[in-house]
């Protein structure tokens, strides 16, 4: 039987092709654009934040946001998959870059920044339980990334060796994170992150130009808070 190649029959076929692919690349946009607002709302409003007002600021219906999320779950798991994804992708490439060490570690974490890491990660506290196979092994990808670009960083002296991969971490979770009732800015979580990294790296150059064997008054201060000394009780 001759196959229809008629220009009229192509057309159509072409039009039947356009119209399935149209709903995947719009139901791609819808779940991007959901997950994307999500994370800005968690951010703010923790994972409590009201599923209706992410939907409307997606610029959705709420049954598509249902049809792509069951659940509030499924959807803070997409928020935590999406972030450390891009964390990771931003680790990967800060290694593979062969920049300077320092530079390579900034630049991460001012792109940890930029992701609301420091906020959306915090939401994995307590729930280790309920880590997906997926989600546990691209934290374990960051994890590894990121503690290569401090060891580097640590090995060529541009932050002090007992600095690890947690503190900076936490550190720039806390400079990131938004105080309630203040007026909040991205570029004030890079300025307050990088006051701290230029901090760290005098820190550490200046340790390098002690003298062997020098106390480190920033440790004995440590130490003191620590272990404070007791005065005796006065007769």
């Amino acid at each position: 039987m001759p196959v229809d190649v008629t220009p009229e029959r192509t057309r159509a076929a072409a039009t039947g092709v356009r119209r399935r692919q149209r709903p995947r690349a719009d139901a791609a946009r819808n779940r991007e654009r959901i997950v994307a607002v999500a994370r800005d709302l968690f951010v703010v409003h923790g994972p409590e934040a009201p599923l209706d007002e992410i939907a409307k600021r997606a610029g959705i219906g709420n049954a598509t946001l249902y049809r792509h999320f069951a659940d509030r779950r499924s959807l803070l798991h997409a928020v935590l998959l999406f972030t450390m994804c891009r964390l990771a992708e931003h680790a990967e490439r800060a290694v593979e870059e062969n920049l300077d060490s320092f530079v390579a570690l900034r630049q991460f974490l001012h792109h940890a920044v930029d992701e609301r890491a420091g906020v959306v990660c915090g939401l994995l506290v307590d729930k280790e339980e309920q880590l997906s196979v997926e989600l546990s092994a691209q934290r374990r990808r960051v994890e590894s990334m990121a503690e290569e670009l401090v060891e580097r960083a640590r090995r060529d002296g541009h932050i002090r060796t007992d600095v690890g991969f947690q503190e900076l971490i936490v550190s720039m979770s806390q400079l990131a994170r938004p105080l309630p009732g203040i007026y909040y800015r991205d570029e004030d979580a890079h300025r307050r992150l990088q006051l701290f990294l230029d901090g760290l790296r005098v820190f550490a150059a200046s340790r390098r130009a002690s003298p062997a064997g020098a106390e480190d008054p920033a440790q004995c201060e440590l130490n003191s808070r620590r272990d404070p000394v007791r005065t005796p009780k006065q007769a």
